[in-house]
């Protein structure tokens, strides 16, 4: 259809078919009114205070329900709009709370500032007015329901965005309220704490309860930052005042999370006030740890690991760097270490997520995130497997909601009921540990019945006979009996998946060996090799990770065998380059891994060991083993924010900076380079991890000279041809997906358009193990299907600190 020309306000404008009268006057920057409106919900035109006058019109319509029409004449203030929306306007404060003066929402009120606008001081009815109780009985925010003015958009939002379905519109006509069913607590209701009911409120019925007493919008700085928790890296604004952080909000135009917040990002930023923040250097002596200056403690560290490694050689020294720092530490982190003549530097997190790394690797010889997390949205299936992303990664589960929302069929594989499953097509019950037999009887089935995409299996794959060999003997009569399914279960999934024009798989990054660890990610990519549903936009495999930056720390080299970007030491000219950049001889030995180094124990060599930002004896597998290890170690060294399980042991602790404390780039799992701005001022004696760094580097007589974090990307992004067109000038103006090559270049959607990173996509024959239904890996994750979030390894080292730690669903980073 032709495009629709309207005059609103005397202005002409040309718009597509259906779009609605308030939607054509935003594009002009007309400023109608609204309460009940949300661009991401069903308008309603429940509150009238919309209305417009349309010429010829006998009435005056809601703007945010009405289309368009040729030659329409819009008038959006005249007279009679004026006095329909005082009308309106008298009627609410008919029934509300007149205590502008001490309202937590003042500033921020629409009710308050369409009063002021259109000059309505008070009402002109007289009747009943609500008596509702004033809850405060949860954890993180206030209901005062006698605000409420019955807008609608919380339940929306809890509906049909967040899909906790925890409130709605209870009772009937004046006694109308908004809440649980059965008017239940919010804590005994199905409530998930997002806050996005709070971040949507037009009045002041929902107000955190951080933010009470603490200073009005206008008193207050807004910071941007990325959230400390998941992968996902979703961007907030943290609202400073006094050098202390009394709210966050989200970013609304953020193309990570799109305005929505999960209850860690929403609510767990309170750690950084944290009494049990370590604030100065310390030493231990006679067992007790004393406070010590930074000459004394660095002085001490440089004597300690000369000593050591003068006695058992370079190689005595490992090297643990963080998930949860920036680019820039992590890089100075391996640098360091690598510089002091080993390349035993690793992150112990990383054995929750080895097994997703190695799949990846071997499918498409690259482990980082084939799409991106708003594509999912646009998808025209999904498949959830060995995963629960509303637990996990509530954003992404969001965004798989959007897709069903919008007509994509989406299949729920895992063992126990999740919510998933309510907006599911397909819901298939497994057995636990059964999930890689089910992909193999998915795979026959596309085979079988003609489903696959030949063409690209042809031009873009290798390995496709030795793995159809294999998935032949899986029939869905063979895998229902594994899978405790039906035969016509497997194949109406099957079809569900393959027979989409785009389709993208969602799982766990997390997997273990009762999932089928590696061998499981490959059947993963399997199905996506078969399907041609790899290297498109909105196809793609699924597998965010659970620390905030974890691939970020593996993009800068903080693994035994690479520097930046996978960058790999076997190769000369590598360790040449970096040799040259940096000043010093590169090993060529390979390093330990951290599950090397911690499964060999006293046999492993290492003797002295620098952890930055780790947490190994809280973490999986056998704590007091682990604990037993550090304790034998001769040296330890421990740099972190807090007086962890493991820097109770070192005979060095560091303090170091809050990610609200300091300047860096993190990278997501959509490969989504963001640059995190200070906000506070850090405690005590507390230096950003980079100038940490930085001094001691000086410290073992290298030549360091970095200003500021801005000129460690500087290098780390010279040094690393996927890094190389970013810079902070450019990440100021929003984050870049890597590969970015060059100054010009838009950065990467989606990988593996042309070619992948290995050349052809590889095709595996994979087994499914019954023996491993029954067995678990001490160092990996168990499977996120039946709640929770699947990573072991990550030791509440800042949820138990944070008032998160009352929410029962909570990641336990």
């Amino acid at each position: 259809m032709s495009a629709i020309n309207l005059t609103i306000d005397g202005r002409e404008i040309e718009v597509a078919p259906g779009t609605t009268i308030l939607q054509a006057a935003r594009q002009l920057g007309i400023d109608i009114p609204t309460f009940c409106y949300d661009p991401e919900l069903a308008p309603n035109g429940a509150c009238r205070i919309c209305v417009v006058e349309v010429e010829k019109a006998r009435a005056l319509v809601a703007s945010c329900v009405a289309p368009v029409g040729p030659g329409m004449v819009v008038h959006t203030e005249s007279d009679r709009v004026v006095s329909a929306r005082k009308s309106v306007l008298s009627l609410l404060l008919a029934n509300h709370p007149l205590d502008c003066i001490t309202c937590e929402k003042t500033g921020e009120c629409k009710l308050q500032d369409y009063c002021y606008r259109y000059d309505v001081a008070s009402s002109e009815y007289v009747g009943a007015i609500k008596d509702l109780s004033y809850d405060d009985t949860n954890a993180f925010f206030v209901r005062d329901m006698n605000k409420c003015i019955l807008c609608g958009i919380c339940v929306g939002k809890c509906q049909d965005v967040v899909g906790a379905g925890a409130i709605d519109f209870v009772k009937r006509g004046f006694v109308t309220n908004v809440g649980p069913g059965f008017e239940d607590p919010i804590e005994d209701s199905s409530c998930v704490f997002c806050g996005m009911c709070i971040d949507n409120c037009p009045v002041g019925a929902l107000i955190p309860k951080y933010v009470t007493g603490k200073g009005r919008p206008w008193q207050t700085e807004s910071v941007p930052a990325v959230c400390p928790y998941c992968s996902l890296g979703c961007n907030i604004n943290l609202h400073i005042k006094d050098n202390e952080v009394i709210g966050v909000s989200p970013v609304e135009e953020s193309p990570v999370n799109r305005g929505h917040l999960c209850v860690q990002g929403k609510f767990g930023w309170d750690f950084v006030h944290s009494g049990d923040r370590i604030t100065a250097p310390l030493v231990k002596s006679d067992g007790v740890f004393v406070e010590v200056s930074w000459e004394e403690a660095l002085d001490y560290i440089v004597d300690s690991i000369k000593d050591v490694q003068s006695r058992f050689g370079p190689d005595a020294l490992m090297g643990l760097g963080s998930p949860k720092a920036s680019n820039e530490d992590n890089y100075l982190f391996q640098k360091l270490i690598r510089s002091l003549g080993t390349n035993n530097v690793d992150s112990y997190t990383c054995h929750c997520h080895a097994s997703s790394v190695d799949g990846m690797v071997e499918a498409f010889g690259n482990a980082a995130a084939t799409n991106s997390i708003a594509e999912v949205a646009e998808t025209g299936a999904v498949l959830v497997i060995g995963a629960n992303p509303e637990e996990s990664h509530p954003i992404l589960d969001y965004r798989v909601r959007e897709a069903a929302q919008k007509g994509a069929e989406l299949v729920v594989a895992v063992p126990d009921m999740v919510k998933l499953v309510d907006v599911s097509d397909h819901y298939l019950p497994l057995k636990q540990g059964t999930e890689l037999a089910l992909v193999n009887g998915l795979a026959n089935v596309i085979i079988a019945e003609d489903l696959l995409d030949k063409a690209f299996v042809e031009k873009r794959t290798e390995g496709f006979d030795q793995f159809k060999k294999t998935v032949d003997k899986y029939t869905p009569e063979h895998v229902a009996e594994i899978t405790g399914l039906t035969a016509e279960e497997i194949r109406a999934a099957a079809r569900a998946y393959a027979s989409a024009e785009k389709a993208a798989i969602v799982s766990d990054a997390a997997v273990n060996k009762q999932t089928g660890g590696a061998d499981f990610v490959k059947a993963l990519a399997n199905l996506a090799l078969l399907t041609g549903n790899v290297g498109r936009e909105s196809t793609g495999v699924y597998l965010p990770y659970g620390e905030n930056n974890l691939q970020g720390s593996a993009d800068m080299g903080v693994h035994p065998n690479n520097v930046t970007c996978y960058q790999h030491l076997k190769d000369e000219k590598v360790r040449e380059k970096f040799s040259r950049a940096w000043g010093v001889r590169i090993s060529e030995n390979y390093g330990l891994s951290a599950a090397e180094a911690f499964e060999a124990g006293k046999n492993s060599g290492i003797k002295a060991m620098y952890i930055m930002g780790e947490n190994p004896v809280a973490c999986g597998g056998d704590k007091a083993q682990i604990a037993d290890y550090m304790k034998n170690l001769d040296f330890l060294v421990v740099q972190d924010i807090f007086m962890t399980e493991t820097a109770s042991l070192a005979d060095v602790v560091l303090p170091a900076a809050a990610f609200a404390e300091k300047l860096g780039t993190y990278t997501n799992s959509e490969r989504r380079v963001q640059l995190n701005q200070p906000a506070l001022e850090p405690p005590g004696e507390v230096f950003p991890d980079w100038a940490v760094l930085v001094e001691l580097a000086e410290w073992f007589g290298f030549e360091w000279d970095f200003a500021g974090p801005e000129e460690v990307f500087a290098e780390l992004a010279s040094l690393t041809p996927d890094y190389a067109g970013i810079s902070y000038q450019r990440l100021s103006e929003g984050g870049l997906q890597w590969p970015c090559p060059a100054d010009d270049h838009p950065g990467t959607k989606f990988l593996y358009q042309d070619s992948f990173s290995r050349g052809l996509g590889l095709f595996s024959a994979v087994e499914y193990d019954p023996e491993a239904e029954a067995e678990s890996d001490g160092h990996s994750a168990a499977c996120c299907t039946s709640g929770g979030h699947s990573c072991r390894c990550l030791s509440e080292t800042i949820t138990r600190r944070s008032v998160i730690s009352a929410f029962k669903n909570s990641c336990c980073v």
